[in-house]
C-alpha cells in the first residue's frame, strides 16, 4: 500500500486570493479578445476576437492537476503540476502582453504585476504543483 506523502495534500488558497486569481483569468481572455480584433482588419478579426479567447479558455479548463486547491479539484485531462504550471504562465503572460499590445504598456505592466504578485502570494501552491 502507498503511504500518502506531506506534499500531496494542496495548501489552503486565501479566498482573496481566489478572487484575484479568477480577475486575473477573465482579464487575460478580454485582452486576447481585444488583441484579436486589432490584429487584422479583416473578417478575422471575428474568428480572432472570440476564437482565441475559447480557445484559451478552454485548455485552462481542461488540463488540471488532480486536487488543485485554486481549480474545482476536478481534471478532466490530468497533467503534471509542472505542466500546469507552464501552461497558466503561458496564459496569462499572453495576457500580459496582449493586454499591453491592445491597450497599453502600463496595462499590461499592472496586470503581469498582479500575475506576480498572485503567484507569489500562493507560493505553497506553485511549490505544491512543482512536486505534483
Amino acid at each position: 500500500m502507498k503511504s500518502a506523502m506531506p506534499d500531496e495534500t494542496p495548501p489552503a488558497i486565501a479566498m482573496w486570493n481566489l478572487a484575484l486569481r479568477f480577475l486575473l483569468e477573465v482579464a487575460g481572455v478580454v485582452a486576447a479578445g481585444a488583441w484579436g480584433w486589432q490584429l487584422v482588419d479583416s473578417w478575422a478579426r471575428w474568428l480572432l476576437a472570440f476564437g482565441l479567447p475559447a480557445v484559451l479558455m478552454t485548455v485552462w479548463a481542461t488540463f488540471n492537476v488532480r486536487n488543485d486547491p485554486s481549480r474545482s479539484g476536478k481534471a478532466p485531462v490530468p497533467v503534471p503540476g509542472a505542466v500546469r504550471l507552464l501552461l497558466e504562465l503561458a496564459i496569462l503572460g499572453f495576457g500580459a502582453y496582449a493586454a499591453a499590445t491592445a491597450w497599453s504598456i502600463w496595462a499590461g505592466g499592472v496586470y503581469g504585476a498582479l500575475v506576480a504578485f498572485q503567484y507569489a502570494t500562493s507560493w505553497k501552491r506553485v511549490a505544491w504543483l512543482v512536486r505534483r
